[in-house]
C-alpha cells in the first residue's frame, strides 16, 4: 500500500477532496485512507482468531492452504475496485487470509523443524516476507508509470500469484508430526519424523527421543479436557499467555509497521517528494531492501544468540533512532507551506543536513529491527506453549499483534497531523519499555525441546516464582546440547531421556 497511496492514478480513482490549485487528485480524506490502509489488519485479526480452531481441527498444513485460497478471493476483489467499499471489502478479505497464514506457518515450522534450528527456519519465513515486501513495492514502483488504473490494478493482480504457489507446493509437504500424533495417526507420525529428522531411518535415536516426548505429552494432555481459549487465562498459563501476546504487541508498538505503511509520508517531509510526481518512491524502497538484507544475519546466527538477547538489543536500537528522530523533526521541522503536500498527516517539514540526518536514522531503524524483532517476534511465540494449546495459543498471540496493527495503521496518519514530531517519542517510550518487559518476564527457548520448554514454567522447583516458574533472567541458551542431542553424539542416559543436566542447572 506504500507504494500507492502517493501515485495519482489512486488518488484520482478514489478521490474524495477534489483537486488542488495545479489540478492534481487530493485522494481519501486521512480517516479513510486510514481506514483503508487499517481493512487488511482487522481481517487479518479475524482470521488469526479463527486460525487456531481451523488448524486444530484440519491439521497446520490444510489451514494454510485455505488461507491461500481466501487470498485469491480478495486478490480479485482488490484489483476489481472501482470505489472504497469494494477495496475495503477485498482488503478485509485479503487479511483474512494473512491472519489465518501468520498465525499457522509459524506453528507448521515449529511443530517439523529441530531444536537447533528452529529458530533460523522460522526466521526464514520472515525473511521470505520481506522479499515478498520489497518485491511488492518495486511491482508498484515499477507500475507506477503505467496510464490510467492499471497503476494499481496490475500489482493488486499479481500478487495472487504467490498464493496459487504456496497452495501447490504445500501439496508435496508433510503435515505437523505432532497434530498427526494428536490425533492418533501414529504412523504417519513416524513417517514425518523420520522424513525429516532421522535421515530415513526411523530407528534413529533422535526419532526414537523426540517420539517418546510426543507421545508422553500427547497422553497426558488427552487426560485432560479440550482445550478452549479461555484454558489460557488460567492461573498455570496466563505467564505465557501475557509473554507471548507481548511479543507481538510490541512488536507493532516499535512502529515498524507504520514506517511500512507510511513511508512515503516521512520521506516527503523530509523533502524527497515533488506533488504529482512518484520520486518518493524509490528513495522509500531502499528500506525495503535493507529490510531483506539485515534479515539474514538473524538466519545465520539467532539461534546461536538466544531469544533474549537479540530482542534486548533491538529494543535498545530502535529506541535509540526514534529519539533522533523526535529531535531533529522537533528542533527543525517547520509548519508546511499552503499546498506544499497532499495530505495532512504530512504535517512537517525539515530541509538540508537535519533532512538527510532523518532519512539516515529511518533507515537505520529499519537495520535494527530486521534481525532482531522481525524475525524473533514469530519465532518466539510458539515455542511458549505446550501442544494440546499450541494452536489456538499462536493464534490469538498473532491476533493481538493484527489488533495494533489495524490501530495503529488508523491512527497514525491522525496522529501525525495533531501531535506531529511526537509520535516518534511516543514509539521510542514502547520500545524502552519493551526493554524493560522483555528483560523481567521473557524466557530463553532457544535451542531447547518444545516439550522441554515447559519445564521452564514449572512454578514448584526450587528457586521458581509463583505462576511464573524459572525468572526470565535465569534462563540460558543450551545450544551446545542441542547440537549433541540431534547429532547423537556424548549423550549420557540421562540426557537420552529426554531431561537436560544443563537445563535443570538453568531452571534451579
Amino acid at each position: 500500500m506504500s507504494a500507492i497511496i502517493s501515485t495519482q492514478p489512486y488518488l484520482c480513482q478514489f478521490n474524495q477532496r477534489g483537486f488542488d490549485n495545479r489540478g492534481l487528485c487530493l485522494g481519501p480524506t486521512d480517516d479513510v485512507q486510514g481506514g483503508i490502509t487499517a481493512a487488511m489488519p482487522g481481517g487479518s485479526w479475524l482470521g488469526a482468531l479463527v486460525s487456531g480452531i481451523v488448524s486444530d481441527a484440519l491439521g497446520r498444513k490444510t489451514s494454510i492452504q485455505i488461507g491461500a485460497i481466501i487470498w485469491v478471493v480478495g486478490s480479485v476483489v482488490v484489483c476489481a475496485s472501482v470505489n472504497i467499499p469494494m477495496l475495503a471489502i477485498g482488503r478485509i478479505i485479503n487479511g483474512f487470509s494473512v491472519g489465518i497464514c501468520s498465525a499457522q506457518v509459524p506453528v507448521y515450522i515449529s511443530e517439523i523443524s529441530p531444536p537447533s534450528k528452529r529458530g533460523r527456519l522460522i526466521g526464514f519465513q520472515q525473511w521470505a516476507i520481506t522479499w515478498g515486501i520489497l518485491i511488492m513495492f518495486f511491482i508498484c514502483y515499477g507500475s507506477s508509470f503505467l496510464p490510467g488504473t492499471a497503476a494499481f490494478r496490475l500489482p493488486w493482480g499479481l500478487q495472487a500469484i504467490p498464493a496459487v504457489l504456496l497452495f501447490l507446493g504445500l501439496a508435496i509437504l508433510p503435515e505437523s508430526p505432532r497434530w498427526l500424533a494428536k490425533k492418533d495417526r501414529w504412523e504417519q507420525a513416524v513417517e514425518v519424523l523420520t522424513l525429516i529428522h532421522g535421515k530415513g531411518d526411523p530407528n534413529s535415536p533422535w526419532v526414537i527421543r523426540e517420539l517418546s516426548e510426543i507421545r508422553e505429552v500427547v497422553e497426558f494432555e488427552r487426560a485432560n479436557a479440550d482445550v478452549s481459549y479461555f484454558e489460557l487465562l488460567t492461573p498455570r498459563m496466563i505467564n505465557r499467555t501475557t509473554v507471548g501476546v507481548f511479543t507481538q504487541i510490541w512488536s507493532q508498538l516499535t512502529g515498524m509497521n507504520v514506517m511500512m505503511y507510511y513511508i512515503t509520508y516521512v520521506f516527503a517531509m523530509a523533502g524527497l517528494a515533488e506533488p504529482g510526481t512518484n520520486t518518493v518512491l524509490l528513495p522509500s524502497g531502499i528500506q525495503f531492501v535493507i529490510n531483506v538484507l539485515m534479515t539474514v544475519p538473524a538466519l545465520l546466527w539467532m539461534d546461536r544468540w538466544g531469544r533474549r538477547p537479540t530482542l534486548l538489543v533491538g529494543a535498545f536500537l530502535m529506541c535509540l533512532w526514534l529519539c533522533v528522530n523526535a529531535g531533529l523533526f522537533a528542533v527543525y521541522g517547520r509548519a508546511p507551506y499552503p499546498g506544499e503536500f497532499t495530505s495532512t498527516a504530512e504535517s512537517m517539514a525539515v530541509e538540508g543536513a537535519p533532512a538527510k540526518a532523518i532519512i539516515a536514522a529511518t533507515y537505520l531503524f529499519v537495520a535494527s529491527y530486521a534481525p532482531t524483532w522481525g524475525p524473533v517476534s514469530w519465532t518466539y511465540p510458539p515455542e511458549l506453549f505446550p501442544l494440546r494449546l499450541r494452536g489456538k495459543a499462536v493464534a490469538l498471540c498473532t491476533s493481538a499483534n493484527w489488533a495494533f496493527n489495524f490501530a495503529l495503521a488508523y491512527f497514525v496518519p491522525a496522529a501525525f497531523t495533531n501531535i506531529t514530531w511526537r509520535v516518534y517519542v511516543l514509539f521510542a517510550t514502547f520500545c524502552a519499555a519493551m526493554f524493560l518487559h522483555v528483560f523481567f518476564m521473557f524466557p530463553e527457548t532457544a535451542n531447547k525441546p518444545l516439550e522441554e520448554i515447559e519445564e521452564m514454567f514449572d512454578d514448584t522447583k526450587p528457586g521458581a516464582i509463583k505462576y511464573i516458574g524459572t525468572p526470565a533472567w535465569k534462563t540460558k541458551n543450551t545450544r551446545n546440547l542441542a547440537l549433541r542431542q540431534e547429532h547423537n553424539e556424548m549423550l549420557s542416559s540421562e540426557e537420552k531421556m529426554g531431561v537436560s543436566g544443563e537445563h535443570k542447572e538453568s531452571a534451579a
